[in-house]
């Protein structure tokens, strides 16, 4: 039977039961509403954590105190100290409830200037070893602490099944038996053992399963996307993290973005209540990712009782009016749209994670044992083990004639763009929500790859010499080049295919040109998964695997080179926990998949000593090299594949068309004639509110080339009815993620004219405001793009649309022309 109760180790406890029905009988519907409000320390202050009742706030990737990135534990205690009193303030009459705070520490305490960096969770999947990840638990607890906050959203318990996904890295193997064994472990090491006294103890935090549930199972890889498992592939696969987190006492689980066959897991009734409450057993809280309730069917941003209906107990609104949510929440339990046995329940789960975590006895963030102890952040000890997890995670593909490991008594070059990179060893979730920009400023007491090769072989008596671009005045013994992925999170790191840094030949021109001076070669990877590499492995003698190693680059050097005395230093143990693809485009890829036939297998991994089995004349013909056409035609008559039309409403409602009329809240599209039958499409606004349509795929496309080639999009159109308010033509990359150019004066100008072509130049498309205040350019969208051309309006409106292309090499750069 799918779905079997899980044991917690975590046992309701009576006297605790009824403390909680005698909170609840004190407080007030406007006091429950505030424990389900989480909003962003940006935007709420401890006046409005009194006035307003709020239970819990988060910090985003890169949001910290006073906005200055480089604050120290004292800044983020006084903020937190202002909470808490104001939490506790009963000056009102209203019951004192402490809040938490909650915040992303998935491979350390990354938003904490010299916190500890961990490898990034695949890199750790590859260690294979369960006692290292109860320790990174142990030390993010412990470095969390230093802050005061009380809760920490990770474990990522996600089973990545397609490694274009871009937060594939935040996972630690393809194979749910991997991350069932490791999800345990990282709540007991976060939480404490729930059988000892050191559970919730001051010295521990709350920890969260997250993201319910699929996210490493959706179409395409697309991050947010939807989820078309089987139930039991569901069960078997991707719940494997959730069942052994709750086994361990997990207290929170979070909510994902993506979808299951087309329903947000946010508004998801049958997963969030019926599965994971009641057939799984959880009885802790459920809460949202970054504003995922908007996304729901039917809701916005503000208004959204169909989440905490389907089992959602927490709204995490990362916006300016918050309050808006607030007060309609409050009018909706009321009213009884929220049930009150609903509003009971998630409050009730609340304060059972509250209690468990004694957070009325726990007093003052700043009165805790290890509130304020700086010393404690990247501390020795700490970094010790996240070397040794960087020793433990390397993975050996080739050692051609046993080049590895290396004498430090050597002439060593040192090349690449990762060499001396902090920011791209990091990763992501480094200081800020992309890890891109950072400088060794940022990272205190780190050590880049490069240092700890300097260290090793100078100390030797070797000699070691840095040039990214790998150049020599005296011929060295050996050449390092440290090259791979640059830092990305989240859907920013979504591929189309496997293929590193299309276009871009630096790293293999720099591979082959040490190869073919004689130069012996060790390849370093850096990597946030499996890419095809088939080019490089040729052209290199060695190639290791190192994946995104954090702060503690040292742990490369320990295992790469041999001691003084010529004896093995540090074994190399690392093992794949996904399987490595053969071609760009073979994934998915995953050990169990019929006809499976990787490069190198799950479980792969040379030891020093073992026979090299790789020849140097693998594959390198990739994919087939597409050249975009000079027009991209996306509608002609019909949408083009892999191009559909999608209509989205003010509500959420979402439709694909798929015969000759389609509908949601506030635009409609109909198949209408224009010089053949069926080959436009009017589009109806009613003015109710927000309604999209767009031409959309589900698979990401890589249209850079057109953005560097003086391009325009260009389509024919006719204006029935000119538009009363504003129209956006917008390109786009995925939900938060898109580019748009207003019309309306061109739409206005037309209305009635018949058929008109407009052409807009690419170049007018400005940069993307993402999540987390991100900022990305066209050309990194370009490569991205799931709709390339979409209509915007809230206003009434009446149009046809026809022939939508982008066409290259147009003379009319930086205008919107009408012909």
């Amino acid at each position: 039977m799918l779905w079997q109760k899980v044991t917690p180790k975590v046992k309701k406890d009576p006297v605790l039961e009824a403390k909680i029905n005698e909170l609840l009988m004190q407080m007030s519907p406007e006091e429950k509403v505030g424990q389900m409000i989480q909003p962003e320390i940006r935007w709420v202050t401890a006046q409005d954590v009194k006035d307003y009742h709020i239970g819990s706030v988060l910090n985003g990737g890169g949001s910290v105190p006073n906005a200055n990135r480089y604050s120290k534990a004292a800044d983020w205690l006084a903020i937190a100290d202002a909470y808490y009193q104001a939490s506790m303030d009963t000056s009102d009459g209203k019951i004192a409830i402490p809040i938490m705070w909650g915040t992303d520490a998935v491979h350390g305490v990354g938003n904490i200037v010299g916190a500890t960096l961990f490898t990034h969770n695949i890199g750790v999947g590859a260690t294979h070893n369960p006692d290292l990840i109860r320790q990174i638990g142990e030390i993010t607890a412990t470095e969390i602490a230093v802050t005061g906050l009380d809760w920490d959203f990770s474990p990522t318990v996600a089973v990545a099944r397609d490694d274009r996904w871009g937060r594939t890295y935040e996972s630690w193997s393809e194979h749910p038996d991997l991350v069932k064994e490791f999800a345990g472990e990282m709540v007991v090491g976060l939480q404490g053992d729930a059988d000892s006294d050191e559970f919730l103890s001051p010295i521990k935090v709350i920890s969260t399963a997250k993201h319910f549930i699929g996210g490493g199972g959706t179409q395409n890889g697309i991050d947010r996307g939807n989820c078309l498992s089987d139930e039991e592939e569901l069960y078997r696969v991707h719940a494997a993290g959730y069942i052994s987190a709750i086994e361990a006492g997990v207290q929170s689980v979070m909510a994902s973005f993506n979808s299951w066959h087309g329903e947000h897991l946010h508004g998801h009734q049958y997963l969030l209540t019926e599965v994971l409450k009641n057939k799984l057993g959880f009885d802790g809280l459920v809460v949202g990712d970054w504003n995922g309730h908007s996304f729901v069917s039917g809701a916005t941003l503000h208004d959204c009782p169909q989440a905490i209906n389907a089992g959602l107990d927490i709204f995490m609104v990362a916006d300016p009016d918050w309050k808006k949510l607030y007060h309609k929440t409050l009018e909706q339990v009321k009213s009884g749209v929220i049930s009150a046995e609903r509003c009971d329940d998630a409050v009730r789960r609340i304060l059972r994670v509250k209690l468990r975590a004694n957070l009325w006895n726990k007093g003052l963030p700043s009165s805790r044992p290890l509130s304020g102890r700086d010393e404690l952040l990247g501390a020795p000890a700490h970094r010790q083990v996240a070397r040794q997890i960087v020793r433990e995670s390397l993975v050996l593909l080739k050692n051609k004639n046993q080049l590895l490991p290396l004498s430090p008594t050597l002439n060593v070059l040192v090349a690449g763009d990762g060499a001396d990179n902090i920011s791209k060893q990091t990763g992501g979730w480094s200081v800020n929500w992309q890890g891109t920009g950072n400088t060794m400023a940022d990272f205190p007491g780190a050590t880049t790859i490069w240092m700890g090769i300097e260290s090793a072989v100078e100390n030797a008596g070797g000699k070691a010499v840095l040039s990214v671009a790998g150049e020599f005045d005296v011929k060295p013994d050996v050449a390092i080049v440290v090259f791979g992925e640059d830092p990305y999170a989240e859907m920013q790191g979504d591929v189309q295919h496997q293929l590193l840094k299309a276009g871009d030949t630096r790293d293999i021109d720099l591979l082959k040109k040490f190869k073919s001076q004689g130069i012996p070669v060790v390849a370093l990877f850096v990597t946030g998964r499996p890419m095809w590499i088939n080019r490089e492995l040729n052209a290199s003698d060695a190639f290791v695997v190192i994946w995104q190693p954090g702060t503690e680059g040292g742990g490369i050097a320990d295992v790469l080179f041999k001691t003084v005395n010529n004896q093995i230093q540090y074994p190399i143990k690392g093992r794949l926990s996904f399987s490595w693809p053969k071609t760009p485009d073979h994934g998915p890829l995953n050990l169990g998949d019929e006809n499976y036939d990787p490069l190198f297998p799950y479980g792969y991994g040379m030891t020093y000593g073992q026979e090299n089995s790789l020849s140097d004349d693998l594959n390198e013909k990739g994919l087939t090299e597409v050249i975009n056409s000079d027009v991209l035609e996306i509608f002609n008559r019909r949408p083009i594949a892999p191009y559909f039309i999608l209509l989205e409403g003010k509500n959420n409602d979402r439709e694909v068309m798929n015969g000759n009329l389609a509908k949601v809240s506030t635009v409609s599209v109909s198949v209408i004639d224009r010089d053949v039958q069926e080959d436009a499409r009017r589009v109806q606004w009613n003015g109710e509110g927000l309604g999209i349509v767009a031409l959309s795929t589900h698979n990401r496309q890589v249209l850079s080339d057109y953005y560097q080639s003086n391009s325009a999009l260009i389509f024919d159109i006719k204006i029935n009815q000119a538009p009363k308010d504003k129209v956006l033509v917008r390109i786009g990359c995925g939900p938060s993620c898109n580019t748009h150019v207003d019309v309306t004066n061109e739409f206005s100008s037309i209305a009635g004219a018949g058929w008109k072509t407009l052409s807009i130049s690419l170049d007018l498309f400005p940069e993307v405001l993402t999540d987390f205040g991100l900022h990305r350019l066209p050309h990194e969208l370009f490569a991205l793009v799931i709709e390339p051309f979409a209509l915007v309006c809230e206003s009434e409106l009446d149009l046809v649309f026809s022939n939508v292309r982008w066409e290259k090499n147009q003379d009319e750069k930086g205008k919107i022309v009408l012909r």
